[in-house]
């Protein structure tokens, strides 16, 4: 329980950047402290720690670094997204701070458990095995699939900024991003799944799962919001709309703009 405390109180100090801007709770501040609870882990159980765990926790770190530095960098650099999100995004300003206290802690609580099985097998001294190794795998894949999800929309928007992009992993599904973000989170639970030793590391991990889950669609039902607005009209997007999965390949769910409660 206190090395969760621990966990809790770097997540809520890194996160507490959103006081600045309160998307940044869950953004910027999503992004590195996943990558402080990862190094923080590394400083902890260093020394019991087999060298599968401690890659496994780099590489939550790097997905946390790269995440929260190319959202830094679009929110400070990219003039022409930050004028689109106003209209997008409430600003904050007024914003109760008794509200902004509970988004605040509500995403470090997230983040804390969503990172949790990899702390659990630490904590508990499971060690390597097999269960592990191919969360760990589909992990590094939900990685790979991510940055070149990435960079390919940047390569995409830079040669035609204002058509949507339907390129590369686009033409497999509408949100490679997230899906390889889904697959990431996949693989740590899947990897805890041997190393969760109470019903309340258990608990703790299923609802950090669960969670990102509910982000993801939430964060691909907001996307498509957006794109049919900015897209609606044109018959190219409705052809690519209408035949390539929102989110997992191969499964045909096209849509999820009208479950309204997948909000956030």
């Amino acid at each position: 329980m206190t090395v969760m405390l621990i966990m809790l109180a770097v997540a809520l100090a890194v996160s507490s950047i959103g006081f600045k801007k309160y998307v940044w709770f869950i953004s910027i501040g999503y992004g590195f402290s996943v990558t402080a609870i990862a190094a923080a882990c590394i400083i902890i159980y260093a020394r019991t720690m087999t060298l599968a765990e401690i890659l496994t926790a780099v590489l939550l770190a790097v997905y946390g670094a790269r995440l929260g530095g190319y959202l830094m960098f679009r929110e400070l650099k990219a003039k022409s997204y930050n004028e689109k999100m106003k209209k997008e995004i409430k600003s904050g300003k007024g914003m109760n701070i008794g509200v902004k206290c509970a988004i605040w802690v509500t995403a470090a609580l997230l983040y804390v458990c969503q990172t949790s099985p990899v702390v659990f097998r630490a904590m508990n001294g499971t060690g390597t095995d097999v269960v592990f190794i191919v969360g760990s795998s589909i992990s590094a894949l939900g990685l790979i699939v991510e940055t070149i999800a990435d960079y390919q929309k940047s390569a995409a928007k830079k040669k035609n900024p204002k058509r949507f992009v339907d390129t590369g992993l686009y033409r497999i599904v509408r949100c490679p991003n997230y899906f390889g973000e889904i697959l990431l989170w996949t693989g740590i639970f899947v990897g805890g799944t041997t190393a969760c030793c109470t019903v309340w590391q258990w608990i703790i991990a299923v609802l950090g799962y669960l969670g990102i889950i509910y982000v993801m669609f939430s964060g691909a039902r907001r996307l498509e919001e957006r794109q049919n607005r900015t897209y609606g009209d044109d018959p190219e997007y409705q052809k690519y709309y209408k035949k390539t999965p929102i989110m997992i390949p191969l499964i045909p769910l096209y849509s999820v703009v009208k479950h309204k409660w997948l909000v956030g």
